[in-house]
């Protein structure tokens, strides 16, 4: 029993540590910040683009997201998967 409360109690310590990271443990929520560079001094419809850190050319419109503007891409990727 004690080896398994001692097993229970690493796992929550990994668990919290984990959630502590910087960055949400490696899983960016929301536009990269090269998507709002790229529409910055721009309008809502004017067209922008961006190379990500792949090295990907992203392309699309500028549209306004919680005040502020961002590239929406003209073929975003898939929720949950990954380019390759």
């Amino acid at each position: 029993m004690k080896n398994i409360l001692l097993a229970l109690c690493v796992l929550a310590i990994c668990a919290t540590s984990a959630l502590a990271q910087p960055g949400g443990g490696g899983k960016r929520k929301g536009p990269p910040p090269e998507a709002f560079t790229a529409c910055e001094g721009k309008s809502a419809g004017d067209t922008a683009s961006f190379t990500s850190p792949r090295g990907d050319e992203v392309t699309g419109i500028c549209v306004e997201q919680n005040g502020k503007m961002v590239l929406r891409p003209d073929n975003p990727p898939e929720r949950g998967k990954k380019k390759q």
